[in-house]
């Protein structure tokens, strides 16, 4: 989710033990019967509060262990207030704050991708 003013949205895990602490992407898996837009849709609303409006795409897509695939969109909310309902913190990153904060494995090959985003070099 990016909010207009050069920043995107990472949240800070609280669970698994495993991975507590560890930052990442908001977003979840996709239920039966869900497009991949609908289920980002869904989980914005259940993990953060809010309703969001997709972009486009961001990056490719991303192997998540033998599991699953990480696909990422840009996003903007359309209504109501960020909560960590889900995760330790949210917080809204610059282009030159990425690389400082410690993401899941699953998502930092996409902190180039979001660094060219977001207007950094």
């Amino acid at each position: 989710m990016l909010d207009g003013n050069g920043r995107v949205l990472a949240a800070q895990r609280s669970e698994p033990p495993q991975l507590a602490g560890y930052w990442e992407l908001p977003g979840g898996e996709v239920d039966p019967g869900e497009s991949d837009e609908e289920a980002l849709i869904r989980e914005c609303a259940e993990e953060l509060g809010v309703v969001v409006a997709l972009g486009e795409r961001v990056g490719a897509d991303l192997p998540i262990g033998s599991h699953g695939t990480l696909r990422v969109w840009s996003g903007r909310v359309v209504t109501g207030e960020l909560r960590a309902i889900e995760h330790a913190e949210l917080r809204w990153v610059t282009a030159d704050e990425l690389a400082g904060l410690r993401w899941l494995p699953a998502d930092r090959p996409l902190v180039p991708v979001l660094r060219t985003l977001l207007g950094g070099t």
